[in-house]
Order: structure tokens, then sequence, then C-alpha cells
């Protein structure tokens, strides 16, 4: 393996996890935001507030996006790392 393919392959990988992550990582914090703005407003300093609705929205959002996640996932194994360990 030379060096340029290893740094293809690593930004590849590197590019894919932030696709995957990406879904996950904006709901939760929009859901922060809007329970922050919530509770600034109301005086309400409850940590299960910040907690529990945060916690159902990515779950939800795992839930929704689990397909795109593994065939993302399993294209980029297939396509790219299994060739390349396979040698050929």
């Amino acid at each position: 393996m030379n060096e340029a393919l290893f740094y293809d392959t690593l930004r590849q990988g590197l590019w894919i996890a932030v696709m995957v992550s990406l879904p996950i990582l904006t709901v939760a914090l929009i859901a922060g935001l809007t329970v922050g703005l919530f509770q600034a407003l109301t005086s309400i300093q409850e940590m299960t507030l910040t907690f529990v609705p945060k916690l159902a929205a990515i779950v939800a959002v795992f839930w929704i996006t689990m397909g795109f996640m593994s065939e993302t996932l399993v294209a980029y194994f297939q396509d790219t790392l299994i060739p390349i360990i396979a040698g050929s």
C-alpha cells in the first residue's frame, strides 16, 4: 500500500464518518438549543428536562437514518476496504 492510497482511504473514511454522524449531531444540537432556550425563558433549571428530550430526538433520528448509515458503511467496506485487505 503506497502513501497516496493510504491517505485517500483515510480521507474517504473520515468523510463517511462525518456523513453518518451528521444527522444525529444536528438533531442533538437543535434539541439542546431549543430546550436551553425554553429553560432560559421559563427559569426552569431541571437537568432531566435537558437530557430526556435530547435523548428521545437522537433515538428517533437514529431509528430513521439507520438504513442510510448501514448502507453507507457497508458500501465503503465492500468497495474500498475489503479490496485493499484482499490485495486486489
